[in-house]
């Protein structure tokens, strides 16, 4: 059985149920948003994300589940998909996990309106429930991903990304979204608990480990071929990187850093790059990061009892350090 799979194993019931409330949730009365989101719906990825939502609500309350559980996971979806549309727009893409994007089928315009809609949908179906304590968690989570893309923006032009600075913006890009889910999880079924912020903190840390991981994809492995170097061509400071600019000699800084400006198109030279990150070790230290993120966030899990849905959310830990893509 694929990894994915396993993991899904314990939550089945809960995500077949899903996928119909979700496609409700979604609908409207234009029929052009219908059929776009029609095609939203039958792309969709592995749905990591309302899985956290649902394993985490059952391994806090013994199994439970309840109406705020698959609220909490189709507003997390809603607010995700919408943020993934306005993104194919920032960046210009024409593709989305090999099918075109909607800013390609449809044009920026329309891309723009099918965003804002998911969006004001997540929140309505939060405020039409009285889930205020939901749609808080979920309103935070937006705000970071805004700040931490905003960041790194800012950042990049001077390319002055410190190792703590650099946490930051992945802290608020990409664990923030997961933190939320697993805050979501614990909030809907054990509202005002402890559970709440250790299940954040818990996201969070795998979250780090998740994008610490997409970095190192950048400077290839056994598995996928040859490095890609699309980090660098895209100025974007990732650890490997960092490290590497750390340990090196201020001729060796500035040659880095006028390559990744300047020369970020030069497939020789960004080469030349990650055979140097490679030769000081930036692998192995972002290796050892991501570990240490991986780490704490089993031993946040090892503080409730076994259970299905606890080994679940283990094996989704090893899966975000050994996935291959």
């Amino acid at each position: 059985m694929k990894t994915v799979s396993q993991i899904k194993e314990p939550v089945a019931h809960e995500m077949e149920l899903f996928e119909k409330k979700f496609h409700l949730f979604m609908s409207s009365r234009v029929a052009l948003l219908n059929k776009i989101t029609h095609f939203i719906v039958n792309r969709k990825g592995k749905q990591m994300r309302p899985m956290f939502v649902f394993l985490v609500a059952k391994m806090v309350s013994k199994g439970e589940v309840n109406d705020r559980t698959y609220r909490g996971a189709s507003v997390i979806e809603l607010i995700h998909t919408a943020t993934l549309v306005h993104d194919d727009i920032v960046d210009d893409s024409n593709q989305r996990r090999g099918f075109f994007s909607i800013n390609a089928l449809w044009k920026n315009k329309i891309a723009v309106l099918v965003g804002d809609f998911l969006l004001s949908k997540g929140l309505l179906l939060s405020i039409d429930n009285d889930d205020f304590d939901l749609l808080k968690i979920i309103s935070v989570a937006v705000r970071e991903m805004s700040e931490g893309e905003l960041l790194q923006i800012e950042k990049a032009r001077r390319l002055d990304i410190t190792e703590d600075i650099y946490y930051e913006i992945i802290r608020q890009k990409t664990a923030t979204l997961i933190a939320a889910c697993c805050s979501l999880g614990a909030a809907a079924v054990r509202p005002g608990s402890k559970d709440v912020e250790d299940m954040r903190k818990f996201g969070e840390l795998i979250g780090m480990a998740f994008q610490i991981k997409d970095d190192l994809f950048d400077y290839g492995d056994q598995k996928i071929g040859k490095p890609t170097g699309i980090d660098i061509k895209e100025q974007k400071m990732t650890l490997p990187l960092i490290y590497a600019i750390n340990q090196a000699s201020k001729k060796e800084k500035n040659w880095i850093i006028n390559s990744v400006k300047n020369h970020n198109r030069d497939k020789k030279r960004v080469n030349e790059v990650i055979d140097y990150v490679k030769s000081v070790g930036g692998l192995s230290y972002a290796q050892i990061k991501m570990k240490e993120f991986q780490s704490e966030a089993s031993e946040i899990l090892q503080r409730y009892p076994d259970s299905t849905y606890k080994a679940s959310l283990q094996l989704m830990i090893d899966y975000v350090i050994d996935r291959e893509k």
